[in-house]
């Protein structure tokens, strides 16, 4: 028996391998032969030969001709749902099984395709034919009437599988299209109703069929044999029509080989003709750009003559501003971006950047050794003229007003030189300098002489520390304000002035600095006296000719240039200052400490960029005057250690009080931040002043304490005011009171000892001994006993109005300030009243029954002395 296909793993890999990557599963797979039938339609008067199948004739073609395929039936597993697909599968050339599917529908003439097993194998898949059972065919046919609906006559056009899907034990069967029309069907059921079958019998029925398949099959033979000749003439035809194709193929083939040149051709005139159309809009566009390009190469002949051989006056100006326009407009145009690269390396554009720059420099040159020219005929010529500065008796103030609208004349010029050539700024800047630097520096000479001259004062004492106090005295009514009024003048004038030839030169010599104040604009105190012109910078040129410049963030250059430029503008005018700060502290040394506020006000008025020199020059002259006053304080203080050497110890020092009167004189000079610089001197001279009193008091310390106490109180007394306002002498007053109150004690407890020793020697003892002994034990103590006890009563307490007397008249024997008595006296009495309640205490605690005078009736008894 032979195999079947169905069995077959190598056919089912295949098909396997031919629907790969449609995730579908091969699950039979069987050979069959595909072949087609055709439906008669006459009568039903021959069943036979209308259910027979007849093969076309080979003439027609082989499209109707047995073929070999493989039915394979897949599945597709998606969700809970099992999908069943029929495919139908070809054989390539090679023998390759393709995934092909020829289940489109037929047209009604034609029969639907019939499927032939190889062998009863593959029929008998299952060990037996198949058959129908438990249904009528009068049934199926009510039941292809009812699902004819769900057909369609949609045609297919791709090939694809007839699908059964199967879900939830139900079958739902598609049919695509009908296999037979409605006449012949209705034929067939009135056939089978005349017909008796005999179904029932199944050997006979079987035998039936047989007989009619083979009836079937010699009608078909028949049929065939009869369709010969007709064959026969249509293979004939076609070996003519064959002929005739053949013929035309040629045709065709030389007609294509001349449509193919004629392609050619046209495409290579077509080629040549764009290039041609190119090369005219390059050649034009050529011609446009080397026009604009020859434009740029031309030089004005009224510029040239400007730039080379043309007078530099007052009237040309705007002339050789255009010029110079022109000419920096001409190298901007020749240079990339502006020009494109590819032409910025021509020849002739070479050559006329070349001719340009010759140009440029003859200009720059010739503008240049003018210009420094100018600066110095300029200046010499107001130097030359004494009616600009200040004469004897006659102090006039600086005016710059027509040097500065002579130079912004040419304000633009230096603006359109920097963008020419800024290499020639360095000779320019430093040409104006020494010409201007020449003109302040007489300014400020001539005015700071006659301001000297025209100060009358008269002389305080010098040697404030040294000097009697009456001289003190007659020194504060010295007015020495116009000493003062002189250097604030000084400042009023020239701070102001300084200020604003450093923002004129700045602008004016073109330095690229964002935010710098123009000149007449700082803001200083002083400013309602500046120049009315000097507002109208704008006028004249002095700002950058693009003011998008400005705005647009441009980074400025160093500033060290500017003030290097600064430096060289008013190098030597501080010398002026200089001399008439030594001429005020000179005449009163106090005076420093107005001029240093007075310099400081100024110094913190100057915020500008252009201000940076006269912010150094303000600094030094700061410095100048603290160091001015700084020896003046060091002079006082070797004045207070020399008086150390030739003073007596009797009553108070003679510089205690004049350092109250000196205090007073600088508390009226002081001005603004001239605090710190006060502050510092009388740290100076307060610490020199207790250092000399406690090393004078080591010398004889019999009288030391009378001494210390002494000077405390007169330091107290004399700046008791000054000290309630100026924080620092409130410090040093505190700190006397401190060493005053210290004295005090020294002392009285020294007077008071020195009468009523032997008393309070005798407490001592029993204090001491309290540490170590515990208080019933002391009485039995050597030296302590009861009677010891009365001894020492009796021995100092007997006459004891005596004794207090005694003290008072030591104590006013040694104090030669009277007004200090009544107040150390009553200070003696506490201290004495103290140490004898002490003593009371200490009898009470350790002599319980002894009795003493009472601590009220001593009290009493100092009372009423």
């Amino acid at each position: 028996m032979a195999k079947s296909s169905a069995d077959d793993a190598e056919l089912r890999r295949a098909c396997m391998a031919a629907i790969e990557g449609t995730k579908h599963k091969v699950v039979l797979s069987m050979r069959v032969v595909k072949s087609h039938g055709m439906w008669s339609k006459s009568g039903v008067s021959n069943v036979t030969s209308k259910l027979g199948p007849i093969p076309m004739a080979m003439g027609v073609g082989q499209k109707n001709m047995a073929k070999p395929r493989v039915i394979a039936i897949c599945t597709k597993q998606k969700g809970q749902r099992t999908k069943a697909f029929l495919r139908v599968m070809k054989y390539s050339t090679g023998g390759v099984i393709e995934g092909f599917d020829n289940l489109r529908s037929q047209s009604v003439a034609l029969a639907p395709p019939q499927w032939t097993m190889r062998n009863c194998d593959d029929r008998d898949v299952l060990g037996r034919i198949p058959k129908v059972v438990g249904i009528d065919v009068v049934e199926m046919a009510l039941w292809a009437k009812e699902n004819t609906a769900s057909t369609t006559d949609k045609k297919n056009q791709q090939d694809g599988p007839v699908s059964i899907i199967e879900a939830e034990g139900d079958f739902k069967v598609t049919v695509e299209k009908e296999l037979v029309s409605q006449a012949e069907e209705e034929d067939v059921e009135a056939l089978l109703g005349t017909y008796v079958m005999g179904i029932c019998e199944a050997e006979a029925f079987s035998e039936r069929l047989k007989r009619e398949l083979l009836a079937l099959e010699a009608a078909n033979v028949h049929a065939i044999l009869e369709t010969e000749p007709l064959v026969d003439k249509v293979l004939q035809g076609l070996e003519v029509a064959t002929n005739c194709v053949d013929d035309m193929d040629d045709w065709l083939g030389i007609f294509n080989i001349k449509l193919r040149h004629m392609r050619e051709d046209i495409k290579s005139i077509e080629t040549r003709n764009n290039k041609l159309e190119m090369q005219s809009v390059n050649n034009k566009a050529l011609i446009e750009v080397l026009d604009k390009l020859v434009e740029r190469f031309h030089i004005p002949p009224e510029y040239t003559d400007c730039l080379t051989i043309g007078q530099f006056d007052e009237a040309s100006i705007q002339k050789y501003v255009e010029a110079c326009e022109w000419l920096t407009s001409a190298l901007r145009g020749l240079e990339v971006p502006n020009l494109d690269s590819t032409y910025a390396h021509m020849r002739s554009v070479r050559e006329k950047r070349a001719e340009l720059g010759l140009l440029k420099a003859s200009f720059v040159c010739r503008a240049s050794e003018f210009l420094r020219n100018f600066f110095s005929t300029l200046v010499d010529f107001m130097i030359n003229d004494k009616n600009y500065f200040s004469q004897r008796g006659q102090l006039k103030r600086p005016d710059h007003a027509e040097l500065r609208y002579k130079c912004r004349m040419y304000a633009r010029l230096l603006q359109h030189l920097k963008n020419l050539d800024s290499n020639c700024f360095g000779h320019l800047r430093k040409a104006y300098c020494a010409s201007l630097n020449l003109l302040l520096r007489r300014e400020a000479r001539e005015f700071a002489n006659e301001l000297r001259a025209s100060a009358k004062v008269s002389k305080p004492p010098t040697n404030w520390l040294e000097a009697p106090t009456g001289g003190s005295q007659s020194g504060n009514s010295v007015d020495t304000s116009a000493v003062s009024d002189a250097y604030a003048k000084m400042l009023t004038i020239f701070v102001p002035l300084l200020v604003d030839e450093s923002s004129f030169f700045a602008h004016f010599l073109c330095f690229d600095i964002p935010g710098l104040v123009p000149p007449g604009e700082d803001g200083n105190e002083s400013g309602s006296e500046d120049d009315d012109d000097d507002n109208n910078d704008d006028d004249q040129g002095t700002k950058d000719i693009n003011d998008k410049d400005g705005k647009s963030g441009k980074t400025s250059p160093d500033l060290q240039a500017l003030n290097e430029s600064l430096q060289d503008l008013l190098d030597g005018i501080q010398e002026d200052f200089y001399v008439l700060v030594d001429w005020a502290c000179k005449i009163d040394p106090l005076r420093c400490i107005s001029l240093h506020g007075i310099t400081e006000r100024y110094l913190s008025s100057q915020k500008s960029d252009a201000a940076g020199f006269v912010r150094l020059l303000l600094g030094d002259l700061e410095s100048k005057i603290s160091m001015q006053f700084n020896r003046f304080v060091d002079e006082g203080c070797h004045q207070i250690e020399r008086s150390e050497r030739s003073a007596r110890l009797v009553g108070v020092l003679p510089y205690i009080p004049r350092f109250a009167a000196l205090a007073t004189r600088m508390e009226q000079y002081i001005q603004g931040q001239s605090r710190d610089l006060v502050d510092l001197a009388y740290t100076k001279f307060v610490s020199v002043m207790f250092v000399t009193l406690e090393k004078l008091a080591q010398t004889e310390p019999k009288y030391a304490e009378v001494f210390l106490l002494e000077n405390y109180a007169a330091f107290q007394n004399s700046l008791y005011d000054l000290a309630n306002v100026v924080p620092t002498l409130a410090k040093f007053y505190h700190q006397a009171s401190e060493a005053y109150e210290q004295a005090c004690q020294r002392h009285l407890s020294m007077i008071i000892y020195f009468q009523f020793e032997r008393l309070f020697m005798f407490a001592k003892r029993i204090e001491d001994l309290m540490f170590t002994i515990s208080p019933e034990e002391i009485p039995f103590q050597l030296g302590l006993s009861k009677m010891d006890l009365r001894k020492v009563l009796k021995s100092s307490l007997s006459g004891v109005d005596k004794s207090i007397a005694a003290m008072y008249k030591k104590l006013q024997k040694n104090l030669t300030s009277e007004e200090l008595l009544p107040s150390l006296w009553d200070k003696c009495k506490k201290e004495f009243l103290d140490k004898y309640d002490s003593f009371a205490q200490l009898c009470a605690k350790i002599y319980p029954m002894e009795t003493i005078p009472a601590v009220n009736e001593m009290r009493d008894l100092l009372a009423s002395m």
